[in-house]
């Protein structure tokens, strides 16, 4: 409940304890707190069992963790015999290289030779930036139309 606290934070939260109840009346303040923190967990503990005998006997292990849905596909998986095919499936698809493929062909830089051919189906691949070089070996740059920055 609290462990993303640290001791600073306790150390604050202890003077201003102290300074807004004072000494006298802080131990009365903690004994309610923890007094109510112990009913709300009784009525939350008390309403679960409630739920589970009024669904019935098919229920009986039911969990309200389940209810959130990353618990629920979790299970749902683990307990599934296609989950052999799904890491297969995962194992294969690697979104980063993916990316830096996409993100590679945009800026206009090489792939690896064996990641893109040059041609597919005697077509010129489109994505391949075409390097245009005079007699010299220097690289055409286009031209520069002052006119139009």
């Amino acid at each position: 409940m609290f462990s993303d606290i640290g001791a600073l934070e306790l150390v604050t939260l202890v003077v201003l304890a102290v300074l807004v109840f004072g000494p006298d009346k802080l131990p009365k303040v903690i004994q309610d707190v923890s007094r109510f923190i112990r009913k709300v967990r009784e009525f939350s503990d008390s309403a679960k069992q409630d739920i589970r005998s009024e669904l019935g006997p098919e229920f009986k292990d039911f969990e309200f963790e389940d209810l959130n849905p990353k618990t629920f596909l979790r299970k749902q998986l683990e307990s599934n015999e296609d989950l052999k095919e799904l890491k297969e499936l995962r194992g294969t698809f690697d979104l980063k290289k993916e990316m830096n493929e996409v993100a590679d062909a945009v800026h206009g830089r090489e792939t690896a030779p064996s990641a893109a051919p040059a041609a597919v189906n005697g077509s010129p691949d489109l994505l391949k930036k075409q390097d245009k070089r005079d007699d010299q070996g220097a690289a055409e740059r286009p031209p520069y139309d002052s006119d139009a920055t």
